[in-house]
Order: structure tokens, then sequence, then C-alpha cells
């Protein structure tokens, strides 16, 4: 019984989890959680929390030859000091031979609705940024414009507060990041540029090395659970590039950013949806690029829709998802200074597979892509895959 009173005790304390539910298996997205959240909980009762996940995924293009790739391989690790003070950790080898440090942040539980955290986390923008574990969404690849405009996997040193207001059916996020590199001495009295228009701000992602910092960035995102099977999100990201010390005094050596998303998660019985709509501004493009010679865009604009249904009876534990997203997205939805329109950037994904989570944690998935876009064309392509996560 003191067990169990304890238990209790720290999922309180916690106060990461709307209702207090931590049903890492449940396909509805109030009672979600991903893996900083599952060993911030305090589930399994010890100082030290071991977990893990990881990809392994064979993609086969039209009219090229095939690669399959561990594309990840992240390892968790979390202690708690005391009931308010927690670490948290993920070390991630990308491709066998790549490691990154892509979480690692200290959590401070001031009141049952606050939080203060330091360190390098996570930066709050739509869905997959923060819950990318591969049994949390449909498909083999993450959505195409969760790689090029979020960008997915975006985490920067910082610090910040969050917490959830039960009352009121909301859960909340606030941090000061360093921002986005933007440029670097070209040593011929130039820059280069680390942003460009195929990706948009994806090469800028600082990761916590040797981060470069001249102004800080905010983020906030407010999440509302109140309509059961429901959540909604509202992201925000506003703040300036950070460009190197010797070329920092450079017309077009910064470029200010200001990007809101919008998302939505439904589950009911056995059916699933979600949809994200992404937009970011960017300000001084034509300076950045007269400097660069880069061709990065104005505007950067992405949205999808996914529904999923679960073709196995709800009271079984293997589920059978069927899913189709539909995913538009545009590195150059607007450009400055006279550059044209890439039409190559202006995408559409059509993407449409199975996931069967064979076992809470195991899944396995295939899907076809039909890629294009407004300019050359792209190449569709077969992909399966293999996710574990514990």
């Amino acid at each position: 019984m003191k067990k169990l009173i304890y238990l209790s005790t720290l999922l309180l304390s916690a106060n990461i989890f709307a209702q207090g539910i931590t049903d890492t298996t449940s396909t509805n997205p109030q009672f979600q959680v991903n893996s900083a959240q599952r060993i911030l909980s305090g589930v399994h009762g010890s100082a030290v929390t071991l977990g893990a996940y990881g990809e392994m995924l064979y993609n086969q293009p039209e009219g090229d030859n095939g690669e399959l790739d561990v594309q990840r391989l992240v390892v968790l690790l979390g202690y708690k000091f005391n009931d308010k003070t927690q670490f948290f950790t993920e070390i991630e080898l990308e491709h066998v031979e790549e490691v990154y440090v892509e979480q690692a942040f200290v959590n401070y539980n001031v009141a049952n609705n606050v939080n203060l955290r330091g360190g390098l986390m996570l930066v709050p923008m739509g869905i997959i940024n923060e819950y990318h574990e591969p049994t949390t969404f449909n498909g083999v690849e993450r959505p195409a414009m969760d790689n090029v405009i979020v960008p997915t996997t975006w985490r920067e040193l910082g610090v910040g507060v969050s917490g959830r207001l039960n009352s009121l059916s909301l859960g909340y996020q606030a941090y000061i990041f360093n921002g986005f590199k933007s440029t670097i001495s070209n040593g011929a009295d130039g820059a280069s540029g680390f942003l460009k228009g195929s990706n948009g701000l994806r090469s800028g992602r600082q990761k916590g090395i040797k981060s470069t910092v001249d102004s800080p960035t905010f983020s906030a995102k407010v999440d509302y659970y109140g309509v059961p099977g429901l959540r909604l999100g509202l992201s925000s990201y506003v703040g300036k590039t950070q460009a190197a010390d010797d070329v920092e005094n450079l017309e077009g050596a910064n470029i200010g950013i200001t990007m809101v998303g919008l998302d939505a998660r439904y589950a009911y019985e056995r059916f699933t949806a979600r949809g994200q709509f992404i937009h970011a501004s960017l300000s001084d493009t034509d300076d950045y690029n007269a400097l660069t010679g880069r061709d990065l865009g104005s505007e950067l604009q992405g949205w999808y829709v996914e529904g999923a249904y679960n073709l196995l009876p709800r009271n079984k534990e293997q589920k059978l998802f069927a899913f189709t997203r539909y995913e538009k997205y545009n590195t150059h939805a607007a450009t400055a200074g006279g550059l044209q329109k890439n039409k190559d950037y202006d995408r559409t994904d059509v993407t449409t597979g199975l996931s069967y989570h064979i076992a809470p944690g195991v899944v396995l998935k295939g899907d076809y892509q039909f890629r294009t876009n407004e300019g050359s064309g792209a190449a569709n392509r077969l992909n399966f895959g293999i996710g574990v996560w514990f």
C-alpha cells in the first residue's frame, strides 16, 4: 500500500500528463507521451531509468537503388535526485556512425503546475518534433514538412517553464533558446550561409555544439485537451539567427524568423486523425542571399492531414492501422529581392500504407509515397521499416 501511495505521489508531483495517465500504447492523443515525459514521470519507481527507441528502414525510390539503414538508435537515460529534481538525456546514434546528444536537461518541479527546465531541449513546434518515437506516428518516414520546415529533430540550448492547468484543460511551454546559425566567414571579406531554399532552416540547427549566441529567441506552445479524444496545439517561435563573430556586422549576416504552427490529433474508437499547419516568415532574406549567394525563401509553409483506421478489434493487444496522409509544403512560398521561385521546392506527397503494432513498443511499417513537385518532378518511393520503443 505504501508503494502504491508513493507511486501516486510521484505522478502528481511530475504533473506531466493530462489526467495523470501514462499509457504509452494509447491512441488517444490526450494520454500519449514522448520519451522525456515517460522517463520524467517516475513510473519506474527508481532513481535511474533506462530506455531506448530505434528505427531500421528500407527505402526504394522508383528507378534507383534501394537503401537499407539503421536510421537511428537512441538511448534514454534519466536520474531522479529527489521528488522535485530530475535529469533527462537522449544519446542518439544515426546511421551507425554519427553520435549526437539529442536532449540533456534538468527538470525542477516548482509546483503541481510549474516545471522549470534548463539544458538541451526540443523546440515545441508541431507534433513530430516532440513526438517522434517510431511507434507514435504512421509512415516509415516522418512527414517531410517536419524535415525541411520545422525542422525535426529541432533542439537547442535554453531555459524555460512548462506545466499543466488541468482545471482549464491546458498545457503550456515557454522557453528562451539560442537561434539558428546563419553565416560564417568565407575568408574573402564575405560570408558563407547555412540556410538555403531546398531545406529552409534545417542546416542552421546548432544542436548544442559550441553554439553561437548573439541574441536570444523565444518559443512557446499551448495545448488544449478539454474535448474527449481531441488535442489541439498552437506553437510560436520568434527571434533572429546567430552569425559568427567575424561576420555579424555585415549587412545580411542575420535574418529574422517568425514561425507559427497549428496542430490537431483526434481518436475515436478505432479511428485516428491528425493534421498540422506551419508557416514561417523570414525577414532580410534579400540581403542574406546577396551576401551568401544562397536562395533562401522569405516564407516557408506546409500542411498535412492524415486519417487512420485500426483493422483489428479494439480488445486486441495488437493494432493494424491502415492510413493515408496528404502533405503539401513549399520552402519558396514567397521570395524577396527579385529571387525567382524554384518550382522544385513546391512539393506534394501522398503516403498510404500500414502500421502493424505486433506488441506494445514494436511496430512494422510499410507504405508507398506518391511524390510530386511543380518543377522537374520527384521519384515515387516504397518504404518498409521496423520501429521499437521501450
